[in-house]
């Protein structure tokens, strides 16, 4: 029998010494059988990547190859398995955005009856108008101030002096409609969207029926008022001109600065102009003064119009007085006409 003598204890595989010397009587420290087992030594995980944003900025290639090698990993393997996560997240990120673009592309644009005239020949016919925001139209009771005032200001209160209309950033086109319902010869619309013109505008006219007495300009409004010399012909000025334009998209100072050196307006040409709280207007536009100043709520309704057409002073003065030596109705009266 083979005996062999160690002259360490035994290590078992709990990590336990034992000592056979006690065990074994005369035997020294003799080793009946030996089990060894290695600790099991995992792999550290190693990252290398590199941000999008600092491309370049991270290690070279073959610096991440020998920092792989380094560590047991195929540095072939690795850069595959990069190449097809990166592959899948592109995949993945053209699906979103093909279904965000799918989304866009499916909401329709619709219409609806909402909008009326207000008097005159078309009374009380329905206008066709955008659902939502892209097109907004005229508030009523803004629209009726405005034409109560420049027929106050033309001498007759139930219609307009026949003249000529200028409808910018017409849309549905329910002002320059308002007024040839209320007796203007003629209203040119300037509106630059097709869909709107197409879908809202020429129907619009073809309901009231004043599809005769209308010019239709599908054109942005700053190249209208250069070119209005030779897009107007040989009528010249207009006699009318609402700037009812989008709040948001437009400047009012460069606006009314261009709409003042147009040749689109001339020494009788009226002006309504509709736009939003904290906006300055000039008392002044060309040659015409400012008429009135009204607000409606967040809207605001300033009109410009000829000398000859601005409220005396000593009017003024007696018509402010009124409200104390004349009776309630004799001063609403008097003040009916100019406001």
């Amino acid at each position: 029998m083979a005996v062999v003598v160690l002259s360490s204890p035994i290590v078992s595989p709990l990590g336990i010494n034992i000592d056979m010397s006690k065990n074994l009587g005369s035997f020294h420290k003799v080793q009946l059988f030996s089990v060894s087992t290695p600790l099991r030594s995992r792999k550290p995980v190693v990252t290398v990547a590199s941000s999008r944003k600092n491309i370049g900025a991270g290690l070279a290639n073959e610096d991440k190859k020998l920092l792989l090698e380094r560590y047991g990993y195929d540095a072939n393997e690795f850069a595959s398995q990069s190449k097809k996560s990166r592959r899948k997240e592109e995949e993945r990120s053209g699906r979103n955005s093909q279904k965000e673009e799918e989304v866009v592309a499916v909401q329709p644009r619709t219409t609806h009856r909402l909008l009326q005239v207000l008097a005159g020949t078309a009374k009380r016919k329905k206008l066709l108008s955008l659902k939502g925001m892209d097109v907004r139209p005229m508030m009523e009771v803004v629209k009726g101030a405005a034409f109560g005032i420049l027929q106050a200001a033309g001498g007759c209160p139930t219609s307009l002096r026949p003249g000529r209309w200028l409808d910018l950033y017409s849309g549905t086109g329910s002002v320059g409609i308002e007024a040839i319902s209320r007796g203007c010869s003629e209203a040119h619309f300037v509106e630059m969207d097709p869909w709107v013109v197409s879908n809202v505008l020429q129907p619009n006219l073809e309901h009231t029926g004043f599809v005769e007495a209308s010019v239709i300009h599908t054109a942005r409004v700053e190249n209208f008022l250069e070119r209005a010399d030779k897009l107007v012909g040989k009528d010249g000025a207009f006699d009318y001109i609402s700037v009812t334009p989008p709040y948001m998209e437009v400047d009012y100072e460069v606006l009314m600065d261009q709409v003042s050196k147009s040749p689109a307006i001339g020494e009788n040409t009226f002006i309504v102009v509709e736009y939003p709280s904290r906006t300055t207007m000039l008392d002044s536009c060309g040659c015409l003064e400012k008429m009135t100043d009204r607000r409606f709520g967040r809207t605001h309704l300033a009109i410009y119009g000829p000398k000859w057409a601005q409220k005396p002073k000593n009017l003024e003065s007696t018509v402010n007085l009124s409200s104390h030596m004349w009776p309630c109705s004799c001063s609403k009266a008097l003040n009916k006409g100019w406001d």
